[in-house]
């Protein structure tokens, strides 16, 4: 069984998005209550929490449950940070908008009030019933062709996703297709000139290429069923820049842990297994491995 039992210490101010703070306990969201039920996950960047409104009788927490995301305010080191949570949340809400005909991702709430005050560094949206993509899912024939779809409609209206990467950001509905969460890093195209010029065209185009990339490793490792014998290798897929970013990326992560663990927030090699609190979807893959290892056993 993998050993989760070595846990590091609750994460200081510094590495959490609010601070000493959590999630408010309720919310309003286009003018609807919302109580908290859990939250999700609190890192360096957001504090993300589930939220359910009031059914039809108007039983508080029955009805319609909501994902909110509250973006950075924490300073660091006495440098104001909040200025970084307005443009994370304002960018994601505005690519969920813009692909707001798209039924497979939730749709996106405008207003988001904490006692009455309207907030601007949160984004939220509709819960997705479902669970996030993990090792030992089998998905639908229609799955991969869908979420390839729906990446193509996001590449055509000048947006890249950046973190296909994760398989636990595509959540595999109870409707067995796939939607795609977070797009706290997403990349939209500027409308306007000097944001539009070749130099950020071609960022985009890289980044899309990126999506592609990531895409086709979860399609081989999922569904390799599905795809040509010559299309199986992911090295054919491989762009060259994916291998000079990992050159770059791999050492950073390395640091990263080590200090997440030289600060205790982490133990052995400082992977997010071992924090206190480890995020909902990090949780679910391994309760799932524990789950496997004990069948096996």
């Amino acid at each position: 069984m993998t050993d989760t039992t070595a846990k590091g210490k609750p994460r200081p101010a510094l590495f959490r998005a609010l601070g000493k703070n959590e999630p408010p306990t309720e919310i309003t969201a286009d003018g609807q209550r919302y109580v908290q039920v859990k939250i999700l996950k609190h890192d360096s960047w957001a504090a993300t929490g589930l939220y359910a409104g009031d059914d039809e009788a108007g039983n508080p927490g029955a009805g319609q449950k909501i994902i909110a995301k509250f973006n950075r305010q924490q300073s660091i080191f006495g440098f104001p940070m909040k200025w970084l949570g307005l443009i994370l949340a304002s960018g994601e809400h505005t690519i969920m908008k813009a692909m707001a005909d798209e039924p497979t991702i939730a749709h996106s709430f405008d207003v988001i009030e904490v006692e009455g005050k309207q907030v601007h560094h949160v984004a939220a949206h509709k819960y997705i019933d479902g669970h996030p993509l993990t090792p030992n899912d089998r998905v639908t024939d229609e799955f991969f062709p869908t979420l390839k779809a729906v990446l193509e409609k996001l590449h055509s209206r000048g947006i890249a996703y950046v973190d296909m990467n994760k398989a636990e950001n595509v959540i595999v509905g109870d409707d067995g297709l796939p939607h795609l969460i977070d797009y706290q890093i997403s990349f939209m195209l500027p409308k306007w000139w000097p944001g539009n010029w070749f130099g950020t065209r071609v960022l985009l185009w890289v980044l899309q290429q990126s999506d592609m990339y990531h895409l086709m490793k979860h399609w081989i490792r999922y569904r390799p069923d599905q795809l040509p014998e010559d299309q199986r290798d992911i090295n054919k897929h491989r762009p060259i820049w994916i291998r000079g970013w990992r050159c770059l990326a791999t050492p950073f992560r390395e640091t990263r842990r080590r200090l997440l663990v030289l600060v205790g927030i982490r133990k052995g090699k400082g992977k997010s297994v071992t924090e206190h609190a480890p995020e909902d979807a990090v949780q679910r893959q391994m309760n799932q491995t524990n789950t496997s290892e004990n069948t096996s056993a």
